[in-house]
């Protein structure tokens, strides 16, 4: 993968201030549990309000001092915003050419610590999300540390997925999907709502393959590919909460399991087709 001939996107906020919690330096005070929740949010896509209401007492707790802004995070910074400048420049087109709809940028903000969003207040520990609210990618760039070291997820097509899934969001949320599912939430029990993330998250993984399956100018290879199976292989909700527990609780998954999300992404980069990611209607996960 390639991002040398890519400019930088305009649309990026840099919210970093002078101290910054940074992922992977947390001690889980509610426990085992704590722990599943952290890395299941923590690889994209948790809505920051629902993870404060599932977290035991004690939460995530930060073991570190605070750490500014370093030149790999500005490394990270430049990363991220050619890495968005081409998610615009491939939903521009396929947008409204696959569906009818205007392709209205999101904004992708960087922060350490806290970040206040219309979703509500996040930290770190929560990993990169989009909030529907404002239309906005929030990261800490710190995250991409997690994802190598505690992942084992690494490799720049990789990373770059993690920005696609989360503007995979964003266009869900265009074309009126997020919507629709905020109303279920309103009226689903838990494990039935849990269904219905599946199947959104899902969707975003499909989404972020399309827009790989369009992505000519970051001349992806099969080792980026491969990359990429990886990290969506390693953040499947059975994974997790083997690797945390010893057992699975399918009724409690909210991302999709490993093959699953594998899937779906494959499913977009190979199709390109917005009309063949409908998750929502398909009985074969």
């Amino acid at each position: 993968m390639r991002l040398d001939e890519i400019e930088e996107s305009s649309e990026v906020e840099d919210q970093r201030g002078g101290g910054g919690l940074r992922p992977g330096h947390y001690a889980a005070g509610g426990g085992i549990g704590t722990i599943v929740i952290f890395l299941i949010y923590t690889f994209m896509g948790g809505n920051p309000n629902d993870l404060k209401a599932a977290l035991p007492s004690g939460g995530l707790q930060n073991q570190q001092g605070s750490a500014g802004s370093t030149p790999l995070d500005d490394e990270g910074k430049k990363f991220v915003s050619k890495v968005l400048k081409e998610t615009e420049t491939v939903w521009e087109k396929i947008l409204p050419e696959q569906t009818g709809k205007t392709y209205v940028h999101p904004k992708l903000v960087i922060f350490t610590d806290q970040v206040q969003s219309a979703c509500g207040t996040a930290d770190s520990g929560m990993g990169p999300f989009y909030c529907s609210g404002d239309s906005k990618v929030y990261i800490d760039l710190a995250f991409y540390e997690t994802m190598r070291n505690q992942l084992h997820a690494d490799g720049d097509f990789a990373r770059a997925y993690v920005v696609a899934h989360e503007v995979g969001h964003h266009v869900q949320n265009l074309l009126g999907t997020s919507n629709q599912v905020d109303r279920m939430r309103e009226t689903l029990s838990t494990k039935d709502f849990n269904k219905i993330s599946v199947r959104m998250e899902l969707q975003a993984d499909f989404l972020a393959g399309v827009w790989a399956h369009y992505a000519t100018e970051l001349h992806i290879d099969e080792q980026d590919v491969r990359d990429v199976m990886n990290a969506a292989s390693q953040i499947g909700d059975d994974k997790l909460q083997k690797q945390a527990q010893g057992y699975v609780v399918p009724d409690s998954f909210t991302h999709g399991t490993s093959a699953q999300r594998v899937k779906w992404f494959m499913t977009g980069y190979k199709s390109g087709k917005i009309s063949d990611g409908n998750t929502f209607n398909t009985r074969n996960l």
